[in-house]
Formats: C-alpha cells, structure tokens, sequence
C-alpha cells in the first residue's frame, strides 16, 4: 500500500529550490494555482500570518525554510549574525499562536544553529535541517496513513461514509495529508464510498481547498455547510470523523480548526467514530491540557465579508479560528509513533516515548 500511496501524491503546497522558498497561494485556490517565491524572512512570516501557507505541519516547514532564509542574510551582513538571527526567529513565532508544530520546527532549528554556528558551512547545516524537517513529515504521513487506514479496516461493515472538517491535506502538510492522507489510504483499498466535507466558515477550507484536493484523487466528494454535520450523522449513515489537529496537550485534548468541538459532541451522540491524525511533532507535552492552549482570534471582517463584499450586519463579530475538542470526546489519535485509543496523560506519555515507527 505504501507504493500506492507515494504513486498517488500529486498535490504540495511548499518547495524549496533555487535557494528560495515557494508556497502555494492558498488564498485563492481553487480557481488559481499560484506560485509565490519569497527569499526574504518577514514576507515568509507574512505569508504564515496572512494564510498564504495554513496547516499546522506545513506552518513548521514554512517557518524552516524561513529561517534558512534569515540566516543567508544575516551572514551577508556579517558582525554577530547568530545575535541577531534571534529577532528572525521571534517574527516567525510570532505569526501564528496556536499551532504548535511552528514551535516545535522553530526549536529543531535552533538546536541544529547551535552545533553548526562554529562550523565552516552553518547555512548548509541550517538547510540540511529544514529539508529534513520537510522529509521526514512526508514519511509521518505515508505511516499514519498506513495506519489510519487500518483502523477503518478493523471497524469495516459496509462501505464507509466519513465525515472531515477544514483541510488536513497535502495543501496543509509537506506530503500526502494527515486526516486526508488516511481518507486516501482508505479509498485506494476501496473502504470509503463518499467523503462528506464541512465547508468550513469562514476561510472556506473545506468547500475550497479539501473538496479540491479529493475530486483531484477521483474520490466522491460531498461539501455540506458546518451546520449540517449532525444531521448527516443521523441520516447519511456517516461512520466516521476523520481530522487533523494544529496542537493536542498532553492529556490527549485537541485543538482543531473552529467547528471541531460540536462535531466530536454529535459524533458521540450519534455512535460516530472520532479519528484525529497529527504527526507528533503537533504533541505539546509541555501543555497539561486544552484550557492552558492559547486560541487564534481573527479579524471580525474574515466573518461578516465575502470576498470583500460585506454581507454581515454592521456588528460586532467573534472569530477564534480554533476550540479545543477534549480527549473524552475522542475514539483515537492516530501519529507516525503509533495510534492512542481513548487518550489520556498516561497514555500520551508513552506515546511520545516510542520511536517512530518507519
């Protein structure tokens, strides 16, 4: 199935060559594949801010190469560049909060600065680093596909019919996809009839970006508004959630795009398995549980325009672009290390102590 699956990538979101990071604008697809190039580290966080780039995976590997980037022009500039490539890294921290993978790849490229600073070639070192960091994310999401896809095998009856929210795709990874990474993986081996997709309010991930990415794959897609999601649970014979995650805390709550929450309420209502899958680089260890997880608000404008047409009466909006799922609400969590049914503290911790497993 591995094989079927490499065979089967034909969509990315990020690419680095030429000495330059380019990212898919995400803001416009579907109707407009295009191509952005940054060589500088304050457009790289802009476009980590601005959702050029979205994903909590696909947000570390950004922030990499961002960092590459930094580096080359500190260097240029000579005096104390390692002093100074300290302000870089807080300006791509300071992008996006609640994504905790953007953190974690920021730390992988610190540790690796601090053996390389002293060597003749720190900038290669640095690279190397942010390569690897993409790689190895595109290997984490062949295994948990692998995974994932057996959980749905182990559960099958008849033809599946899942449910996702947002877009946990190749468009939010470095490779095939977390959440529709397992949906793929289960399709090729002919357990999924139809994916239903949340469109996803406001930003339309859902309705753009992964009902784009499945009808690519030849695979049936329905998009349905957020609001509709208990309803097709209790008429469309859905079997499963399937979602990604931008950070889990250690107690095994999630945080997810908004509208993952009542989602995983109905599910259980309904007898709906909940499948997250995350890479574990998105385990905050260091976070006890989801009340301590700081929530992205966005501007009130994302909810009341379209398009940049006003369509919202002239009030106050809310917009936090996450909430937090707890983990009691949660069947499985499924990562590169392994799969956790009905997490909790214990059980997270010796998650994060095993190796990968490919």
């Amino acid at each position: 199935m591995r094989n079927q699956l490499m065979a089967a990538e034909t969509v990315k979101a990020i690419d680095w060559r030429d000495d330059a990071l380019y990212l898919l604008d995400q803001r416009v697809l579907p109707f407009t594949q295009a191509w952005l190039v940054y060589t500088e580290v304050a457009d790289v966080a802009d476009a980590i801010r601005s959702m050029v780039v979205r994903g909590a995976p696909a947000i570390g590997i950004t922030a990499a190469y961002g960092v590459v980037l930094a580096a080359r022009a500190r260097i240029a500039a000579g005096g104390d560049w390692v002093a100074a490539l300290e302000q870089d890294f807080q300006l791509l921290a300071d992008s996006r909060p609640t994504a905790v993978n953007l953190f974690w790849a920021l730390n992988r490229m610190r540790i690796r600065l601090r053996r390389a600073r002293h060597t003749d070639q720190p900038l290669a070192a640095l690279e190397a680093e942010a390569v690897e960091i993409h790689l190895s994310d595109r290997e984490a999401n062949l295994t948990m596909a692998q995974l994932g896809t057996d959980l749905i095998r182990r559960h099958q009856g008849n033809l599946q019919t899942v449910l996702t929210h947002c877009n946990a795709g190749a468009l939010a990874t470095g490779g095939f996809g977390t959440a529709l990474g397992v949906i793929r993986g289960a399709f090729l081996e002919g357990m999924i009839e139809r994916v239903y997709a949340d469109e996803t309010r406001p930003w339309l991930q859902g309705s753009r970006l992964t009902a784009w990415e499945l009808a690519s794959d030849g695979i049936p897609v329905t998009v349905n508004a957020d609001s509709a999601a208990a309803h097709l649970m209790r008429t469309k014979g859905i079997t499963w959630v399937i979602v990604g995650a931008d950070r889990i805390a250690a107690n095994g709550d999630v945080a997810n795009k908004i509208g993952t929450y009542h989602l995983a309420v109905a599910a259980m209502h309904h007898g709906v398995r909940f499948m997250v899958v995350a890479p574990s680089s998105t385990i905050d260890m260091d976070t006890a549980s989801g009340d301590d997880i700081v929530i992205e608000e966005r501007d009130p404008l994302e909810l009341l325009e379209v398009g940049g047409q006003r369509v919202g009466a002239d009030v106050e909006a809310f917009n936090p672009v996450f909430d937090v799922t707890p983990a009691d609400l949660i069947d499985v969590i499924v990562t590169e290390k392994g799969i956790v049914e009905r997490p909790d503290s214990a059980k997270m911790t010796q998650l994060m102590c095993r190796k990968r497993l490919h």
